[in-house]
């Protein structure tokens, strides 16, 4: 079934490099916990077939207008326009590629067309057709108003797709690291995530301020693990990988977003101080990038937590933030819970509602920092 057994990323993650495609039949066999209907397994391949190719169609679209950044801004007259034209670009891409492996389908995205269909944004639209016909040659304004408008979807369903076309707005405009996020809801459980990271590199020595040629993309079944291939190609070869859990001797690397105000960096310096001080481990380097890349990094072994945690009273997380990377994630073996150690519960519409902030990371850093958050009263008062 594998080629190879690998041990990277400071021995935290196990790489084992599959000739079976994911669309195989064999997904599932010798799972005694997974359905035993074969057209159950069938769909489940099919569907996580159609969000890895959409999510890397999506991903060509973004990478090509990072790469004009600047003759966007000419256009448009905006300098924050090259990620809005990527943003509804990626959401109607990936609904166009969903409709055309899948047929009807449900999903709740972060975009509407209202915005495009405004008269005064004229040359955005334009801007957007534009990059759309990277990977769709005929689009026309109309059909790519009618795509975005695809992800207008409710959560009432029991079944849906649920996109964050670009995660990472600041990244992007950085050039640096952002995601297209795809996940799909069962019952209020992520049981597909599909992450395109476009500028991370398969190679963990490469700096996450610098652009990869091919990026990475990251595709999980609830059940069955999580894989990783390339971002510009939907045929690449897969590599599974498996996340192996802390050890007590190794430093602990916590994500740290470029941008600051998404989580409570003085929280997180008492939370590791108090690690510190209680002699259960010592704070290394952080990882520090943007976007719900911070998943997949901690899935492959690249940083061992990814904390959200609450920076002002009432805040809820977003599903299209989370479902992604959280099936990614858990998939890998890492945990994702809220900082009270509660399941992400997906089944209360667009907000995580019942949960308080985000803890990921492999059993052991899990524990302590959930103990740590308990100890400090870290979130109390973010009701």
């Amino acid at each position: 079934m594998h080629l190879d057994t690998a041990i990277t990323g400071k021995n935290r993650v196990k790489k084992m490099e599959f000739i079976d495609s994911l669309a195989d039949d064999s997904i599932g066999q010798n799972r005694p916990d997974y359905p035993a209907k074969e057209e159950v397994m069938s769909n489940i391949a099919e569907f996580a077939h159609a969000g890895r190719q959409a999510v890397v169609a999506a991903s060509i679209v973004c990478r090509e207008v990072q790469n004009n950044l600047d003759a966007v801004r000419t256009i448009t007259k905006d300098d924050k326009s090259p990620v809005t034209v990527a943003d509804y670009a990626a959401q109607a891409v990936v609904a166009m590629v969903l409709k055309q492996h899948l047929g009807e389908f449900v999903m709740v995205a972060e975009e509407s067309s209202t915005f495009l269909r405004d008269e005064d944004n004229a040359m955005i639209l334009d801007a957007v057709v534009a990059a759309v016909k990277e990977v769709w040659d005929d689009a026309t304004p109309d059909a790519v108003l009618e795509a975005i408008d695809l992800g207008a979807g409710d959560t009432t369903h029991h079944k849906y797709w649920t996109l964050d076309p670009i995660d990472g707005t600041k990244g992007f405009l950085r050039n640096q690291q952002y995601a297209v996020a795809l996940g799909y809801i069962e019952d209020g459980t992520p049981t597909i995530g599909v992450m395109g990271c476009p500028n991370l590199a398969v190679d963990m020595s490469m700096p996450f301020d610098e652009r990869d040629s091919r990026g990475c993309l990251y595709y999980a079944i609830k059940g069955e693990g999580v894989w990783e291939s390339r971002c510009d190609d939907g045929e690449s070869e897969s590599i599974r990988i498996t996340r192996l859990d802390h050890v007590e001797s190794e430093e602990i690397s916590v994500c740290g977003s470029v941008e600051k105000a998404h989580t409570n960096v003085s929280d997180m310096d008492r939370i590791l101080d108090w690690i510190e001080a209680n002699g259960l481990g010592r704070a290394g380097e952080p990882a520090r990038l943007d976007s719900q890349c911070k998943y997949a990094v901690v899935a492959r072994g690249q940083a061992d937590a990814y904390l959200r945690l609450p920076t002002r009273k009432g805040y809820v997380e977003r599903i299209w933030d989370h479902a992604a990377g959280c099936c990614i994630a858990c998939e890998s073996g890492a945990f994702v819970t809220d900082i009270f150690g509660h399941n992400l519960d997906f089944s209360h519409g667009r907000g995580l509602e019942k949960n308080k902030g985000i803890v990921c990371a492999p059993p052991r850093i899990h524990g302590l920092m959930l103990r740590a958050i308990k100890e400090l009263g870290i979130g109390l008062d973010a009701d």
